[in-house]
């Protein structure tokens, strides 16, 4: 119906994707952004804050079958071996699967848009890309706060060798 294939994307399948569509149309020029997009489905983290003290970060509750195709589209990535199950994996072990549900959601949210926006296509990059990427951030962070506190950080390479 768009001319774009959604499916690229993992976790949405053909069925969800016509859901998405039918709540949100066939032109993306309603919302101006993806935040705008991802506000409208409650996907985005909230921002309740009086007199500078923040009172709750929660997502508003918004009744909308879209925002439940990408949840839907959420849970099914857990297992994948891609970029977003890795993804959905690390923020698991980390927050609870409630809380990695709605960001894995709000990721796949933003990716649609994207793709429904400006048209191309979604190539995944795998879940080993996504590992890589995520322990060169966490190097860099530690090399950063080393050097802040005085310390250098000096890498070894580490070999696994499997047990037989």
């Amino acid at each position: 119906m768009s001319g774009i294939d959604f499916t690229q994307i993992n976790g949405l399948d053909a069925l969800s994707v016509q859901t998405i569509l039918s709540e949100v149309g066939l032109d993306s020029k309603r919302f101006p952004s993806a935040k705008h997009f991802c506000s409208w489905l409650g996907l985005c983290p909230g921002t309740r804050i009086t007199g500078g003290k923040p009172l709750s970060s929660q997502t508003r509750s918004v009744v909308n079958r879209a925002a439940n195709a990408f949840r839907l589209a959420a849970q099914a990535v857990r297992q994948s071996h891609s970029a977003l199950g890795a993804f959905y994996r690390r923020l698991r072990s980390r927050l609870g699967a409630p809380k990695a549900i709605t960001a894995t959601a709000h990721k796949i949210a933003r990716l649609f848009y994207k793709l429904w926006s400006e048209g191309g296509a979604y190539a995944d990059p795998g879940e080993n890309y996504y590992e890589q990427k995520y322990r060169e951030r966490l190097v860099k962070h530690l090399k950063k706060t080393a050097q802040s506190l005085g310390f250098e950080v000096v890498l070894q390479s580490s070999v696994i060798q499997s047990v037989s």
